[in-house]
């Protein structure tokens, strides 16, 4: 055995030694390790995402300490401890310093239990823990936080949180920033608050917390940042709000707040960001509300505020105004021309006047938002030639054609001219219009049949205006949103539509477009909305209908269609399952509303328009770039009975299948009573005979039902009665017959023009009493049927012979066979 060098086996243990005690406890590298191996067990059919984790193994010499996302601190000369956790999106396969969110397709679906974090609670050395963007869901363990007493900055946002926010978080004295927003927590903000002394930060936004906002918040002298937007919050804000001296960001919009802004508000000498919008707020503006000389964003519309004295100047440089819907009237204040630095100003929804004026395009905006008015007069062309992004000046009284300038517009956007007077061609220039993806131009009076690039739009409405010719073929296979109704398009549905992948809404409602309706609209994945209404297209329905797995509102009405309808009409997976909110959601609600796509890579996407690899990213793009700035164009149906404008943020609500007027025949397929989640069904004034079929009765969200004037004969189904939300009911002018069904809802159903013509229906809904029936059981009535055949042929059988004997003799009586002589030479044969 070789004789071991006693110096160098002393170097080496001085060596090990420090290194031993400069390693992160083992009990929290166990901690770690526990959390990674639960995280794992989600995501172990993900091999992308165990990137965040290859540093974190268990090799008994590894310094956790080195792992990505941990941070240590010495707590003495010779050891060191955990004190940081950033494990922002560790889901989408790194680890994110910011919480940008921009989640891919797979990671999207992935949920993580809350369970994931109880070994984390056992680190109680923690200062900053940074958990967002990771799709957890569940309540957070209130027993585990009370073990974190060291924490300084906590990030939960960006999950799925859900409960009440847990009472021990308020006993984290040292904490000095809380982020819990967008999450699913609920119930009132316990006066517990209060005891955050230390707090500078808190955000609490995009929840469903409800209640006041309690006095106790306003005990946390040293907070300068506060975030309660989109929740519940009602009452008035509370008058010792002015205790919170340093704020300097205060948002509450978005909520349902009452009363007057407080007058203690006065005292934040500090303020730099003030929005109160979309609340119940009232009152008139207060003129102090422009003397905070630190205020960049003032934000006060979409409330009950009125903003009489339109002529105060305030005593800071704006960035960001919104004062919409304050019954603001008059011209534009002119010292707005003074505010230099103002890039963000919304008045929309007043009753200002006059035109716009040339001073507008020397400020620094990049949003102007002056819809809802009555301004007057012509664009100027300058106005295209400045660094908008946002330009909206919908439902105004402009006038004249637009000018020919867009593509010098470097910048813009969004461009929202709906509601005016504008006329002539649509500008061939806005092909050139590099960064340009909302347009919306309806309701104006555009004619022609020359039209621009739309290459690369995202959104489009055209509708209600005058273009003619075929429908464009420059539209970018990304497109989201093709609204191009009431117009005079004509010809056939362009084959090229089948490539826009990206497609949610084809909306083509009241033009001249004719021919079949082609299969491949509906091998477009991504379609929700297919609206053809009052068009001349005629054949039979396609049969691969349900290959659009996402279709939930489906308008072919009053076109010259014929056929039958289609049993795969009811294997519609959206409209099968119930709704589950996520319907036409162009963006996730976890997404990070701060973050822009660089100018860069936004050029590489634009040179890229097919590339799928793309995808997610430009999902994430979308949510983030347009989520705030657009209001995007309602959907124009025929719900129930009458024609209705759907919101298309809210059109998770509405399913829809409307076949009604056409030349359709046949029978209604069985299989319709498989769209659980339907709410309207029209397929009147068509040619359909046979019986409803009783499995319509199983489709519990129907609320209106219009099968009038057709040739249906049968009686209702019984199975009516179970329909509990059913308010509409049409079954005028078929062949029906029998007892109106009875239920809950059918018997409130009780308007006489809905049973109107028909053969035999009798019921209390039309006060038409029944005759009362015993009817005979199936059994019985056989034998008695067979009973009665066989005594009709025993009587035939005993009869006939005697009967014929009777005749015979009758006939021998009167001579009828009397024997004449045979004559001489006559052979009888």
């Amino acid at each position: 055995m070789a004789k071991i060098n006693p110096l160098l086996f002393a170097i080496f243990i001085i060596i090990l030694i420090p290194n031993i005690s400069l390693s992160c406890p083992q009990h929290q590298k166990e901690a770690l390790l526990q959390f990674k191996i639960l995280a794992l067990r989600y995501l172990s059919s993900h091999i992308d995402f165990f990137k965040p984790f290859d540093t974190w193994n268990n090799n008994f010499h590894a310094d956790c300490c080195q792992w990505s996302g941990v941070a240590c601190s010495f707590i003495t000369a010779s050891k060191q401890v955990v004190t940081g956790l950033n494990l922002n999106s560790f889901i989408s396969g790194s680890i994110s310093e910011y919480a940008t969110c921009s989640l891919d397709s797979h990671s999207q679906n992935i949920v993580l239990s809350s369970h994931v974090l109880t070994p984390l609670f056992h680190v109680r050395t923690l200062e900053f823990f940074f958990i967002s963007c990771n799709n957890i869901q569940g309540e957070i363990s209130g027993i585990g936080l009370s073990n974190l007493t060291a924490l300084v900055e906590l990030d939960m946002s960006h999950n799925m949180f859900n409960g009440s926010i847990p009472p021990q978080l308020f006993s984290l004295r040292h904490l000095k920033s809380l982020s819990l927003d967008f999450n699913f927590f609920h119930g009132e903000i316990p006066v517990e608050i209060g005891n955050l002394t230390n707090l500078q930060e808190l955000s609490l936004s995009n929840n469903k917390l409800a209640g006041a906002i309690p006095p106790a918040l306003c005990r946390l002298k040293k907070l300068q940042v506060l975030h309660l937007q989109y929740n519940l919050f009602s009452m008035a804000i509370p008058a010792v709000i002015g205790n919170l001296s340093d704020i300097s960001t205060m948002l509450l919009n978005d909520n349902h707040l009452a009363g007057e802004i407080p007058l203690t508000m006065q005292k934040m000498g500090q303020l730099m960001q003030l929005n109160l919008e979309n609340n119940l707020l009232s009152g008139e503006i207060p003129a102090w509300m422009f003397h905070f000389r630190n205020l960049g964003e003032l934000k006060l519309g979409g409330s009950q505020f009125v903003w009489k004295n339109t002529s105060i100047v305030p005593k800071s440089m704006l960035s960001v105004l919104s004062l919409r819907s304050c019954g603001a009237s008059g011209l534009l204040p002119l010292w707005l021309s003074n505010q230099t630095s103002l890039s963000y100003l919304d008045l929309s929804v007043n009753n200002l006047v006059g035109n716009l004026p040339s001073w507008l395009t020397k400020l620094k905006l990049t949003h102007l938002i002056l819809s809802d008015n009555k301004f007057s007069g012509s664009l100027p062309p300058i106005l295209f030639q400045s660094k908008l992004k946002n330009i909206d000046l919908s439902r105004n009284n402009f006038s004249g054609n637009l000018p020919d300038n867009i593509p010098y517009t470097i910048s813009l956007e969004i461009l929202k001219l709906s509601s005016n007077d504008f006329s002539g061609p649509i500008p061939i220039s806005i092909s050139e219009a590099l960064f340009l993806r909302f347009l919306d131009l309806s309701k104006n009076r555009f004619s022609g049949n020359k039209f621009p690039s739309f290459e690369k739009l995202l959104f489009v409405d055209l509708s209600s205006n005058k273009l003619s010719g075929g429908i464009p073929l420059t539209f970018s296979p990304l497109v989201v949103t093709l609204v191009l109704s009431h117009n005079q398009f004509s010809g056939v549905l362009p084959q090229y539509l089948k490539d826009l992948y990206k497609l949610q809404c084809l909306d083509l409602h009241d033009n001249n477009i004719t021919g079949n309706i082609p299969a491949f609209l509906f091998q477009i994945s991504s379609l929700r909305i297919l609206n053809l209404r009052n068009n001349s297209l005629e054949g039979s329905i396609p049969n691969n209908l349900s290959n659009a797995t996402l279709l939930q509102i489906l308008d072919l009405s009053n076109n010259k269609l014929s056929g039958k309808v289609p049993s795969s009409l009811g294997n519609l997976s959206a409209v099968i399952h119930n709704s589950d909110g996520s319907f036409f959601n162009f963006f996730s609600p976890k997404c990070d509303v701060n973050y822009r796509l660089p100018d860069p890579l936004f050029k590489l996407l634009h040179q890229s328009w097919t590339s799928k690899q793309f995808d997610s990213f430009y999902d994430s793009w979308l949510c983030t770039s347009l989520i705030i700035s657009v209001e995007y164009p309602n959907l124009e149906v025929i719900w129930k009975t009458s024609k209705r404008d759907l919101p298309q943020h809210h059109l998770d609500m509405y399913t829809l299948l409307d076949l009604s007027m056409n030349q359709l025949s046949g029978e209604i397929p069985h299989t319709l009573g498989g769209l659980k989640s339907l709410k309207v069904l029209n397929m009147s004034y068509n040619k359909i005979s046979g019986k409803i079929p009783a499995t319509l009765g199983d489709v519990d969200s129907l609320e209106s039902l219009d099968l009038s004037h057709n040739n249906l004969s049968g009686e209702i189904p019984n199975t009516f009665g179970k329909l509990l939300q059913l308010a509409v009911l049409e079954l005028n002018n078929n062949k029906l017959t029998g007892h109106i069904p009875n239920g809950p809802q059918m018997d409130t159903l009780n308007d006489p023009n809905f049973y109107a013509n028909n053969s035999g229906l009798c019921g209390m809904q039309i006060k038409v009493p029944c005759d009362p029936e015993a009817p005979p059981k199936a059994k019985p009535a056989e034998k008695s049927e067979s009973k009665e055949a066989w005594f009709s042929w025993e009587m035939a059988a005993i009869g006939f012979p005697s009967g014929f004997l009777s005749t015979v003799i009758s006939l021998y009586v009167i001579g009828y066979f009397s024997v004449a002589p045979r004559r001489p030479g006559r052979r009888h044969v």
